[in-house]
């Protein structure tokens, strides 16, 4: 049975159409993401997921019962689901035990001992059960909030861009901690993020959002690969699009030569195409004909990423080994080698 399910849903604020016809399903014990630019309508799904918002159109269901189609809805307090916010909102006044404890008060004081030092266990915060959450560093908060959440048990999770006030090194740590803690207690969670690092590191299944509307719900591997248009292409991975020219259902012709490979789209040839090309399809080769200038570079340790200008003014980007040191305005040789081949037929003039 699917965990959650969308079916169609759209929404207003202020008889403002937020969000329109999503739909999506999650499997229990899934992670799925909602990622998407600020303003993309991602919190307002998740906000009617949560109860807080009511659907206009279509239906959300949990575990088979429907909890809101427009005419009825279920109350945000019966939906057993779990909320961890961006401020993560732990009290100040409870210590961190009185903290998780807080939406299990109803059970007997052994059960909710029992429940607290379990959670505690998990995260190895045992030792700071009587601590207050401004004694604890942020990392140590982020963990609280996720327990207090997971501990009645919910049948859904719901994380509302959790990590963005904690610096790099530390989110990306717990993007990895939060996965692992999800998983080992099976749980099915949905995460709000305008970052696709985050995304990627934690969610199972992706849905890019666009202007209210989901572009796409899919593997982290499909979005980066296969996207099924431009605004996916770009907005997930880093990339650009050159100019090509349909040959035929497998070849396109470009600046940097003929390209082969299966064409993610049905297009006819002889038409005019802008080729999706992402850093990892150009290869740097000394002994190639194909040639650029380098604009920009960024050492990453492993490799640099150049910026490169092509004699027909195309600018690409390039992955090369770091031993492959390039300085700017020097010419290097490059080839592509894309396997997946997304292309989107070139707008016109003015479009």
């Amino acid at each position: 049975m699917n965990q959650i399910a969308l079916n169609q849903v759209s929404i207003k604020i202020d008889n403002t159409l937020i969000v329109d016809d999503v739909s999506f399903v999650l499997q229990e014990g899934q992670i799925g993401c909602l990622l998407g630019p600020s303003g993309s309508g991602k919190t307002t799904i998740l906000r009617a997921v949560a109860g807080f918002l009511p659907v206009c159109n279509g239906s959300i269901t949990m575990r088979g019962e429907t909890v809101d189609n427009g005419q009825r809805t279920v109350a945000a307090e019966n939906r057993r689901i779990g909320m961890m916010f961006q401020d993560l909102a732990l009290f100040p006044h409870l210590t961190v035990a009185e903290n998780i404890a807080f939406g299990i008060r109803k059970l007997g004081k052994q059960s909710i001992a029992k429940r607290v030092d379990e959670l505690l266990s998990i995260v190895n915060l045992q030792s700071l059960k009587k601590y207050y959450p401004h004694e604890l560093s942020g990392g140590q908060q982020q963990r609280v909030a996720l327990m207090r959440a997971m501990a009645p048990r919910p049948d859904l999770i719901l994380l509302d861009e959790p990590f963005s006030s904690q610096d790099t090194d530390l989110r990306v740590q717990l993007v990895q901690e939060v996965r692992d803690i999800l998983n080992e207690d099976n749980v099915t969670a949905i995460l709000v993020t305008h970052d696709q690092h985050e995304a990627f590191a934690i969610a199972d299944v992706i849905g890019v959002v666009n202007n209210g509307k989901l572009s796409q719900w899919d593997s982290a591997y499909n979005l980066y690969h296969t996207p099924h248009d431009r605004f996916v292409a770009d907005f997930v991975g880093e990339g650009v699009f050159i100019c090509g020219n349909i040959i035929d259902g497998t070849t396109v012709q470009t600046e940097l030569g003929n390209v082969t490979g299966e064409l993610a789209t049905d297009l006819p040839g002889g038409t005019q195409v802008d080729l999706l090309v992402r850093p990892d399809d150009i290869l740097h080769d000394d002994y190639s004909t194909f040639r650029g200038t380098v604009l920009k570079k960024s050492f990453r340790g492993a490799d640099h990423l150049y910026t490169l200008r092509m004699p027909g003014g195309t600018n690409v980007m390039c992955l090369a080994p770091s031993h492959h040191d390039h300085q700017l305005g020097e010419n290097i040789g490059v080839r592509l080698r894309i396997d997946h081949l997304v292309a989107f037929p070139t707008d016109p003039p003015g479009i």
